[in-house]
């Protein structure tokens, strides 16, 4: 089974006093948390760790030490003596750093699946009842992410064949993308056949981007927000046909006031994207992981009667197809941290 590892080295200062005693640990926590930290009081925060693991890096630990890789080796020239490599072994199945976004004006950590990383001193790795000075304690927020496959799959398909009341005729949509998979902040070309041959108009073509969010960990919460809606104004009238490519794309930026929407994992104030698409693996329990993102393009028809009450006796045509947004692999890449 492929491994994810996570390389790092600890710098051990050796002018601090504030604990004689004690050993140097490593901490690395994959955490769920949906609630804020003013909500404990009244019992409100959901929080669950899926995944925790220690190492214990000073005094070293007897055994055989694993190899130093070029990054370990490139941070103990900075640190000297007082470096500490070390490394772990994460199973792939842990899920992709998420964020929800807050509310304008929202306090503390966001709700999401996180990564924390926490170097301390202690007697022992974990013990409740062993206090740890906050002097002694240093964290780091990491992210993990899942890059898209090296072999992209041909785009999805749709059509569906709409009749009207008192009308033998139809009005057939179809929609499709090339790609399987498109890139955070790349264009999406969709594209558009319609063939009308009802005595109703076509008014005009909107095409919007769902984003659904299940939340497996809170009571199955589930919810979508639409991330992207345009409208064009290409007319069809009654036995027309348009074919068309659509170019769109899904920005956080024109995002940033909806609270909820789901974001890859944020490291501080550093800008993010909307999240990726979640890929489970053969065999992998959905329920380890936390947050499920999927997307979904719908493409309407604005469909009117002719006359001066058509408007008024519009309708929608509409027809769907999955989207799979994700970030691409650096080149020479291995790890997926």
């Amino acid at each position: 089974m492929a491994l994810t590892l996570l390389d790092a080295t600890f710098w051990r200062n050796s002018n601090n006093n504030h604990s004689p005693f004690g050993a140097v640990w490593v901490q690395l926590v994959c955490a769920f948390r949906y609630g804020h930290d003013d909500l404990d009081v009244i019992g409100l925060s959901f929080r669950k760790d899926i995944w925790i693991k220690h190492i214990q890096i000073y005094p070293p630990a007897a055994g055989e030490k694993p190899t130093n890789t070029p990054m370990q080796d490139a941070l103990m020239k900075k640190a000297g003596e007082e470096g500490h490599p070390f490394t772990f072994v994460m199973p792939t199945n842990l899920p992709c750093s998420v964020t929800l976004q807050p509310a304008p004006g929202d306090t503390g950590k966001p709700c999401g699946v996180d990564y924390e990383l926490k170097a301390y001193i202690a007697n022992e790795a974990d013990n409740p009842d062993e206090k740890i000075s906050k002097k002694d304690t240093c964290r780091l927020i990491i992210r993990k992410i899942q890059f898209a496959p090296d072999k992209l799959e041909t785009g999805p398909k749709s059509s569906i064949l709409k009749q009207f009341i008192m009308s033998d005729k139809a009005i057939h949509l179809e929609t499709s993308i090339e790609k399987e998979v498109y890139y955070h902040g790349d264009p999406i070309p969709v594209k558009v056949k319609i063939n009308n041959e009802t005595n109703k108009v076509v008014k005009k073509v909107r095409i919007s981007i769902d984003q659904t969010t299940d939340v497996l960990l809170y009571s199955a919460d589930k919810y979508t927000k639409v991330v992207l809606c345009e409208e064009f104004g290409d007319q069809v009238n009654s036995n027309a046909t348009l074919e068309k490519e659509y170019k769109v794309t899904p920005l956080l930026a024109n995002n940033k006031e909806k609270r909820g929407l789901a974001l890859d994992g944020k490291i501080k104030d550093e800008d993010t994207n909307l999240a990726s698409s979640t890929l489970l693996g053969s065999g992998v329990d959905k329920d380890i992981q936390g947050i499920l993102v999927s997307y979904k393009i719908k493409v309407s028809l604005m469909v009117a009667s002719g006359g001066l009450l058509g408007n008024l006796t519009s309708s929608d045509v509409t027809a769907d197809i999955p989207l799979v947004l994700m970030s691409p692999k650096p080149a020479g890449e291995v790890s997926i941290i």
